[in-house]
Formats: C-alpha cells, structure tokens, sequence
C-alpha cells in the first residue's frame, strides 16, 4: 500500500531522517543478541532498544530473516510474546516493513464500530504518489482491494477525495506554471467566496490532483486574489470530515513536517496520549523527514518534542522513541 521506495518492503534513509544505517551492520550477530535478550532470565529490553532503534528498517528485515533462520520462529512473534503494552506496540512497529505498516494502519483505521477518519487523513493527505501504492500489500494482506474496502466506509465528498489520492493520481512535475495558478485560484474563489454555496468538487480537483509545487503557487496567488489564505476560506465555506481532509492537504502542500509536528502535539496535548499516533509518526518517518518534524515541533511550539514526549510515555517506551528522534544529538 504505501512504500518509500520502488521495494515494497524498505524505506530509504534520507539526510533528514533520524535513523540511520548502522556502519559495519551484521545480521546475524544482532539476531544472536536479540536471541539471548529475549530468551534469557527476563528480558534484557536495554538490548532490544539499542538494536532496534540504531538500525535501517532494511537492516531490521536482515535482521528477522537471520532470527527466523536461526530459531525457526519470526522476531515479531516472540516479541509479541515477551513485551507488554505500548514498548511492544514500538518493537513490532520498528520489525515491521514500512509499506505493510501503513497497510496496518490503514486497517486499524476502519476496523471494527466506526471509522477512525483522523489516521486516514494522516495517511493519505501527508504521502506522495510514490509512497501510496494500491494493493501491492493491502491485497495480499486482506484477499481485498483497498478501494472497495474504502468505500465501504466513507462516504460523499470525502470519500472522492481520499479515492483521489489513494488512487496516486497527483501530477508530480516539479514545474510551475504561474498562470495556471492565476487560473485555478480564481477558479477555487469562484467555487466558495465568492459563490453563494460551495462548489466543493472544484476543491477537489484542484487540490488533488495538481503537484506540490504547483499548488504552493496557487496558494500564493488566491491570497493575492481574495485577501484570505486558503484555508481560512475552507474552513469558512465547509465543514465535517471534508473541511477537515482540504485542510490537511493545504498544510501538506505547505510543509508535511509541520503538519505531522501539529498532529504529534495534539496527539499529546488533548485529553489523554494517542500513543498510537506518537509511534505511527515517529517510526514512520524516523528515516524520512523526523529530523524537519523535529525542527518544526519546536518552531511551532516553543518547546522539544524530546521534552514534550518523556512524561507522556511510559519509560520503555519513551527510551524507544527518544533513541529514535535524538541518537543524532548528544543526549
């Protein structure tokens, strides 16, 4: 489902990703380690985050591989078996290749008595085309297309939208066209401000389907054009699950770290942790852009994301996500 590179199992370390890979990398001897941590007289979790934590997700699958060839039984099970709460809640997540992640995700998503449309929001606004790729795990995993199960749990105007971009159909040139830009700004005023009623599928279109670039542009000229950001006028002339949704891609459209920065201090700051959004987005993006999210976190609230995680997290889990966010700092 969503994949960071062309294999659908690794992701890539990039410069502005936490995690990287660790120099002089053996499989098999941190197999043997991780062995002994876990079927030793307790668990050594000391073990099991310095591992785990201090190596490439492509290093983790070398690493399950050489633990299943070595004791007949797949790492994520026996971790599963040995630790507790939200720490194995982190170790499975961090074992997990990042496209069946997502795919996970996805799942948890719309499983069981309502649909939790915020993770879908998250998942599809914040992911490039290259990162959604339909049914290559989804299908496999389930025996089902995704779009028929997504379907089957939204509906309306968000529905459309989050088909769009589920299907990867973003226009991803790196060109931009300013009086396309003219145009479609004017296009999205006339379809709210200045239209009594909204024409929400203008919205739509537009935001779903230009590049990145090219909406930064359009950003530009509809403040020009209306004295209003966008997303003022979207949250003026909409509301619901599709306000929600445009609101999401425009903040992607500015800075994807910033609006994942945003989700991970409301995650922490309402009533009660979403630990599941702290480890969706830490370890998701740990070798990806965390070191931006980071940045970000404390331009936008004056505070570390380090300080702002240690109370909200258990101590295992909070030494798992503190080693990822901060191993490249003195700590």
């Amino acid at each position: 489902m969503f994949i960071y590179q062309h294999d659908p199992c690794f992701a890539k370390s990039t410069v502005h990703g936490t995690v990287k890979e660790k120099p002089g990398f053996n499989a098999g001897e941190d197999a043997a380690a991780l062995r002994k941590a876990i079927e030793g007289i307790g668990t050594t979790e000391k073990t099991l985050i310095d591992i785990l934590t201090q190596r490439s997700n492509a290093q983790r699958q070398l690493i399950c591989k050489a633990y299943q060839d070595a004791t007949g039984r797949t790492l994520c099970d026996d971790l599963e078996g040995d630790t507790h709460g939200h720490f194995e809640d982190i170790l499975v997540a961090l074992v997990t290749p990042p496209a069946k992640f997502d795919c996970q995700e996805f799942i948890r998503a719309i499983k069981g008595a309502g649909t939790n449309e915020s993770i879908l929001i998250e998942l599809f606004a914040s992911r490039s085309n290259h990162q959604i790729k339909l049914s290559v795990v989804y299908f496999p995993e389930t025996g089902r297309a995704l779009i028929h199960d997504l379907k089957s749990e939204v509906s309306g105007d968000f529905e459309k939208t989050l088909l769009i971009l589920a299907e990867g159909k973003r226009v991803e040139s790196t060109n931009v066209d300013v009086a396309k830009a003219k145009e479609d700004a004017k296009i999205l005023y006339e379809a709210g401000e200045k239209k009594w009623g909204t024409d929400e599928s203008k919205f739509i279109d537009i935001l779903c389907h230009r590049s990145v670039p090219q909406l930064r542009q359009t950003l530009v000229e509809y403040k020009s054009l209306s004295g209003k950001t966008l997303q003022e006028s979207i949250e003026r002339e909409m509301s619901g699950r599709l306000e929600d949704i445009l609101v999401a891609i425009v903040k992607c459209v500015k800075s994807v770290p910033a609006y994942l920065a945003e989700r991970l201090y409301k995650s922490m700051k309402g009533a009660g942790t979403t630990e599941s959004t702290l480890t969706r987005i830490i370890v998701s993006r740990s070798e990806v852009d965390l070191q931006e999210i980071k940045a970000e976190y404390k331009k936008l609230f004056g505070t570390s994301l380090y300080s702002d995680i240690e109370p909200c997290v258990c101590s295992l889990g909070f030494s798992c996500l503190q080693v990822m966010c901060f191993q490249t700092e003195c700590i």
